[in-house]
């Protein structure tokens, strides 16, 4: 699932824009950490894994089947995105940063890395990252349970747009 703050800009400086960067190793334990509070806070659960299952997994999961962006503003990691030219599979921004069009940015990323389409998963109860992916172009095309998770989700897809 991908949580992400809605489009649009609230951001009473917006100068200051998020940097785009490639992922590197140094960064991971603030990125598992950010990755963590911003799915318990979309999703409203606890994380019940240790944090160092969750480094596992990104790194033996996310990583080695996705091209990862992170995000800085004023020096701060403020969101990351995980995507491959076929998916999503991880967009998250840091709590406190939702519509600065941090993930906007990423997303807009993803789409250009794309082979012209994308699919993505979030859960059913993170209607802010539902709105932000409609707003962005996903559409719904199923419907499903998270097993894991034990709970309903959501499968989104996107088609860049087609030349007239």
């Amino acid at each position: 699932m991908s949580g992400g703050g809605a489009a649009g800009t609230d951001d009473p400086m917006p100068e200051r824009r998020a940097v785009l960067c490639v992922y590197t190793p140094a960064l991971c334990d603030d990125l598992v950490r950010m990755w963590r509070k911003s799915f318990e806070f979309g999703v409203g659960i606890t994380d019940p894994h240790p944090l160092a299952e969750q480094v596992a997994y990104f790194e033996r999961e996310v990583l080695a089947k996705n091209e990862v962006r992170v995000a800085f503003r004023d020096g701060r990691l403020v969101g990351f995105v995980a995507a491959s030219p076929d998916s999503v599979t991880q967009l998250h921004v840091r709590v406190g940063f939702h519509r600065l069009g941090i993930g906007s940015a990423l997303l807009d990323w993803a789409k250009r890395q794309s082979g012209g389409s994308l699919w993505l998963y979030t859960f059913a109860r993170n209607k802010v990252a539902q709105a932000f992916y409609e707003h962005h172009g996903f559409r719904v095309v199923a419907r499903g349970f998270e097993p894991t998770w034990q709970l309903d989700d959501i499968r989104y897809q996107w088609f860049a747009p087609q030349p007239a």
